[in-house]
């Protein structure tokens, strides 16, 4: 049950519901891209994730100086939550903007994202 009560408190947070929405509709996202979407500080992005990877809902690997996040849609308790909440959010405005933007964001360059980025500071 404390498993489960973790869970669910991950996913009570809407900028973690937004990053789960993301993940079900790509492979995966790296980090600058999460923040680019959420438009918060990458400390923020950090706590997020870290969070999704503590309840085991969230994998990542480094590549570069990249690191990506996916969904663990192998995890076989996980499959019918997704499903779940695919269904339940997946039309809603909030997911649908995000869903726009990631289409933008993933036709950026990379570097340049990265870059744009550390200029501005800490500022999202």
């Amino acid at each position: 049950m404390k498993n489960t009560l973790s869970l669910l408190k991950a996913l009570s947070d809407k900028n973690r519901l937004r990053v789960v929405a993301a993940l079900l509709s790509t492979h995966e996202l790296c980090a600058c891209q999460i923040k680019e979407l959420l438009k918060i500080t990458g400390a923020s992005v950090s706590r997020h994730l870290a969070l999704l990877i503590q309840v085991g809902l969230v994998d990542s690997r480094k590549k570069g100086r990249w690191v990506y996040y996916r969904l663990r849609k192998d995890m076989p308790d996980f499959k019918v939550l997704l499903m779940w909440l695919e269904q339940k959010i997946g039309n809603t405005a909030v997911v649908k903007a995000d869903l726009a933007m990631l289409d933008d964001i993933g036709s950026c360059d990379m570097i340049e994202m990265c870059k744009k980025q550390r200029q501005s500071g800490s500022n999202p």
